[in-house]
């Protein structure tokens, strides 16, 4: 699923996105870790996986998210 990073803070490596309909949603350090990207800025478009309404794994929309 992709998505616009709307806010990231390097300090925490936590933020948030929005979905393409306009939905904001937060992650959090983990789901940043999880991937393979040391900053985010706002406006990036990402791709997200997401597991019951958490985001946990977040990459640019170039890299493959994990199968």
């Amino acid at each position: 699923m992709q998505a616009t990073v709307r806010i990231f803070d390097p300090e925490t490596r936590a933020g948030s996105v929005f979905l393409d309909d306009g939905t904001e949603v937060p992650f959090d350090a983990a789901a940043f870790d999880a991937g393979p990207l040391r900053l985010l800025r706002s406006g990036q478009r990402v791709n997200i996986v997401m597991d019951g309404g958490l985001i946990t794994y977040v990459t640019l929309s170039t890299f493959p998210v994990p199968g």
